[in-house]
């Protein structure tokens, strides 16, 4: 019995259901740039290494190349265009807006997004590689610059922007960009 190498999917992204038949080997990040027009989402070493592809699946960081389609359907994709209610954009969009966490902002929808798992993850206690105590009853560690970089450090700036961005996720973790979460969740 052959077995066939493409299926019809449903995704749900920022919102919106989308349904495409792809082929099996597609990868998320290659049906939202190319299926479905959404570039926000950037290739850049489509190995995984750099970030530039970051999305949040379910809420959680994930790096759209390696991802293939069919693995996220059933599941809530969120692209840098999904974050701004209309004109009102997400605080780390603006955060890293008013604070130039950026240079040729080629990789800055990774780093966004990545930034929004990154404070969801911090605030649900998760420790990083640098947390000093990640006992449970401990909680969520200081969020210190030190904090912020290692938890970043899948996400690669080439123009090497990395005191903007560690200030940008700084400021939007004060300006309650966890709590806006819960909308893109």
């Amino acid at each position: 019995m052959a077995s066939s190498t493409s299926s019809v999917i449903t995704l749900h992204i920022n919102g919106e259901k989308f349904t495409l038949p792809v082929d099996h080997r597609t990868t998320l990040l290659d049906a939202l740039r190319e299926r479905l027009t959404l570039t926000g989402t950037k290739k850049g070493c489509d190995q995984g290494q750099c970030g530039a592809c970051t999305v949040l699946l379910d809420g959680r960081r994930a790096v759209a190349c390696l991802q293939l389609a069919v693995a996220a359907e059933g599941r809530e994709v969120t692209t840098i265009e999904g974050l701004a209610e209309g004109d009102r954009l997400h605080p780390v969009q603006r955060a890293f807006l008013e604070l130039d966490g950026y240079q040729c902002g080629y990789c800055t929808p990774g780093q966004i997004c990545s930034a929004i798992g990154v404070l969801r993850e911090h605030a649900e206690g998760r420790p990083s590689a640098v947390t000093e105590d990640i006992r449970p009853e401990a909680g969520p560690p200081p969020l210190t610059a030190e904090e912020i970089r290692e938890r970043m450090s899948g996400n690669l700036c080439r123009c090497g922007a990395y005191v903007a961005i560690v200030e940008a996720v700084t400021r939007a973790a004060a300006d309650g960009a966890t709590e806006s979460e819960e909308a893109v969740a």
